[in-house]
């Protein structure tokens, strides 16, 4: 059984990540790849693919996709993506969308975003965790993945709600390689500007931490002030979240995280701290936590581009198509 899938933003850092991860299913087959400008080959924009996988690079166009693709991922900015989306569900084509725009309920987004050009497919979409959404993911016609801030955050936070004093406020401290910056050259991800240096950008006003807050409470049903701070550190890939809180309860860290993801094959709980070129190349999300006293602190580490962008939008299709959830999902990291 072969399913045809396009993705569309193939130019991308994302994009990429979805061919390779493609190449190694034994089900989905790409069939479509698609950018906003079309007239190209795969190996034009990812030289490293030559004698890999050759393949045109068209110019979006709905109808071909219908007729060709079950299922398409959106390697697509914001706003573009759901231009493409809604045309796609009308169709009858599954979505797997990497942007924000199915990521948030309306208000929250238009707050944050744009206006949102398709409220209609909202209620057809459900979020990407893989961990906290896999029966709304059967059931979606859209899956939205979670940003790759959020995905780290999120797995590591989330067992602890419960435990954590209502009231006080969460901290989250990021550090994202610069892959998570995108592909597009800008003073800010230049060699110059990165090489031997960190920093933090948008601190507390960052367009994540509204995401983070939202599926808190629709996860928990509790409300916490989340205070974010994003740092580009000089590696590729790669991304560490530290999270601090309050507990109201004397809890044993590592036990509230194993009991929560024993059950989990892509949560690994490390008894030391975690750090990212362990995960880096894999779909894994590894976790560590201590206290002191009732501050708590939940440490994680993923592949930004994979677990934070496209091995999990590949988990989600593959759990979208009635598959195994872990086909082709990347396993082995890139170390040394």
């Amino acid at each position: 059984m072969k399913i045809n899938i396009a993705i569309i933003g193939a130019s991308g850092y994302t994009g990429l990540e979805l061919v390779k991860l493609i190449l190694n299913h034994p089900v989905f087959e790409i069939a479509y790849l698609a950018t906003s400008e079309g007239n190209t080959e795969i190996t034009a924009l990812h030289p490293a693919l030559k004698k890999v996988f050759e393949h045109s690079v068209e110019k979006v166009d709905f109808e071909k996709i219908a007729s060709a693709c079950q299922l398409a991922f959106l390697a697509l900015p914001h706003k573009h993506s759901m231009e493409v989306a809604k045309e796609l569900i009308a169709r009858g084509v599954k979505v797997i969308d990497l942007s924000a725009d199915y990521r948030l309920e309306l208000e929250t987004y238009e707050a944050n975003y744009c206006e949102h050009t398709d409220k209609e497919n909202l209620p057809n979409s459900a979020y990407g965790l893989i961990e906290y959404y896999r029966e709304e993911i059967k059931k979606a016609k859209i899956v939205a993945g979670p940003g790759c801030y959020p995905t780290a955050t999120l797995l590591g936070i989330l067992p602890f709600i419960p435990y954590i004093q209502e009231g006080t406020p969460i901290f989250v401290d990021a550090k994202s390689g610069v892959s998570g910056a995108g592909k597009k050259l800008t003073h800010t991800n230049s060699f110059v500007t990165i090489n031997e240096n960190i920093f933090a950008y948008n601190p507390l006003k960052h367009r994540h931490a509204p995401e983070i807050a939202e599926k808190i409470k629709k996860i928990h049903g509790k409300e916490f002030q989340v205070n974010f701070v994003p740092h580009l550190i000089p590696a590729t890939r790669g991304e560490l979240v530290s999270v601090y809180a309050v507990l109201k309860e004397d809890i044993d860290p590592l036990e509230v995280l194993q009991n929560a993801y024993k059950n989990e094959p892509f949560i690994r709980i490390r008894k030391t701290p975690v750090d990212i070129k362990s995960a880096s190349g894999t779909h894994f999300c590894d976790i560590f936590a201590a206290k002191n006293g009732n501050s708590l602190f939940v440490s994680s580490a993923i592949d930004n581009l994979l677990r934070g962008a496209s091995s999990q939008a590949l988990v989600a299709a593959n759990i979208a198509m009635g598959l195994e959830e872990s086909l082709g999902v990347p396993k082995i990291a890139y170390v040394p």
